[in-house]
């Protein structure tokens, strides 16, 4: 099964493409698109939509997901980033998937064992449960990877593909 992760951000999203073949977990992609501050919302909307749809055409993943966030401490940014999040959850329906969602608290249960933990925490643990040479960076990429083991590791992904 290959998963698409997804961590929106509004001037970084992060994405990370994983196989999950039985109990083993290898990575296939991942990357951050930059949106950058200074460009108009709408531009910054188009190309994380752009990117996250050239990653579905180049590299067919079976099912995505996507961090979801719950609560920010600036308005505006909480805004604009709703609108990321809108239009990559458009992008993804489009292309005809079923989206799963992950709050930060299920994601870092699932990859470190605890609601806690902070980002290097999370980060170390995706280097070795893909078994990667490097820590991935930025945090938006090994948080993409992370919110994609944490749907490998899901219910209701592992019964999709009979697993479980």
């Amino acid at each position: 099964m290959r998963i698409l992760g997804i961590d929106p951000g509004s001037t970084v999203t992060g994405f990370g493409i994983i196989d999950h073949d039985g109990g083993r977990l290898s990575m296939v992609i991942a990357g951050a698109l930059k949106l950058g501050r200074s460009a108009d919302l709408a531009v910054r909307i188009r190309a994380a939509a752009d990117g996250i749809q050239g990653a579905i055409r180049e590299h067919s993943p079976d099912e995505v997901c996507l961090e979801r966030i719950f609560q920010h401490a600036n308005v505006h940014s909480a805004l604009v980033l709703a609108h990321v999040r809108g239009a990559l959850m458009l992008e993804l329906a489009r292309s005809g998937f079923e989206i799963s969602e992950y709050t930060a608290l299920q994601v870092k249960k699932a990859i470190v064992g605890h609601g806690q933990a902070d980002k290097d925490q999370v980060r170390s643990m995706v280097k070795r449960l893909l078994g990667l040479d490097q820590l991935p960076r930025p945090h938006d990429v090994s948080d993409a990877l992370a919110v994609a083991i944490c749907h490998a590791h899901s219910s209701a992904s592992l019964k999709a593909w009979g697993m479980a």
